[in-house]
């Protein structure tokens, strides 16, 4: 599936849920079903700068394609990066540099975060798609 394409079926699973205590357990169970980062990438080096709670995240390129793993400290943090994990991992590193992540919004999480939290989500992201740009400018044109 494309990130597009992803990204839709998150909006479609989303719309599922008539409240927003639903989608938080929704999210925490993304969470509980995200596959552990291994432990010698928990460090300082695999930290999100601009999350509150702490995020590991690490990348590798595989196959031209990203396949990122992650883990955090909080239930809500973790489902959000397990959310972005979804929709990103094994994808093109150009597909990521140049994604339009529209879910966010368009199911309303934004306007449901904390701004800590969100500004999280958005360090997440940047994090993601600068792994991207740096795994694209590895790989012959």
């Amino acid at each position: 599936m494309t990130i597009n394409e992803i990204q839709d079926q998150i909006i479609e699973d989303f719309s599922y849920y008539d409240d927003w205590m639903e989608k938080y357990e929704h999210i925490i169970q993304l969470g509980k079903e995200l596959p552990l980062i291994d432990e010698r990438y928990k460090t300082e080096d695999h930290l999100i700068r601009g999350c509150q709670s702490r995020v590991w995240l690490h990348a590798e390129l595989k196959d031209g394609n990203v396949l990122f793993t992650a883990d955090s400290d909080a239930i809500i943090t973790k489902g959000l990066v397990g959310l972005m994990i979804s929709v990103l991992s094994g994808q093109p590193a150009k597909d990521i540099a140049a994604a339009d992540i529209y879910f966010i919004d368009r199911i309303g999480l934004k306007s449901h975060l904390s701004p800590t939290r969100s500004n999280g989500l958005l360090a997440m992201l940047k994090q993601m798609k600068l792994y991207a740009v740096a795994f694209n400018a590895t790989q012959p044109s």
